[in-house]
């Protein structure tokens, strides 16, 4: 199983759902929590599902178990931890005020 190649496939996966802002972040030697967030921002409730479905059904076929899920019921920040790979869906609102971004910014930022 090849996380990187997964991450790239996810950032693929949420662009055809309209995904906004789609961030990958290399975190090997930043965090021992992680070795990858994705970060994408969705424009509604019923959008931020669709892309954490997207998200699931994309890391599962790369071989990715979800481990635990938080937010689904909100739609404000949505959680998906894939062990090695946490993928990050916000609102607007949420995106900007928890600024992710900023907090990991020692994290290489990926180019799909």
């Amino acid at each position: 199983m090849n996380e990187k190649t997964a991450v790239l496939a996810l950032h693929k996966a949420l662009d055809t759902k309209f995904a906004k802002d789609i961030i990958l972040m290399d975190l090997h030697g930043v965090s021992p929590i992680a070795d990858y967030f994705v970060l994408a921002t969705g424009g509604s409730a019923p959008q931020l599902v669709a892309l954490a479905q997207i998200a699931e059904e994309t890391l599962k076929a790369h071989g990715l178990a979800l481990k635990h899920t938080e937010g689904i019921h909100t739609c404000k920040w949505i959680l998906l931890d894939f062990g090695a790979v946490i993928v990050h869906l916000f609102d607007q609102e949420s995106r900007e005020y928890y600024n992710l971004e900023r907090i990991w910014g020692d994290a290489k930022i990926m180019t799909p």
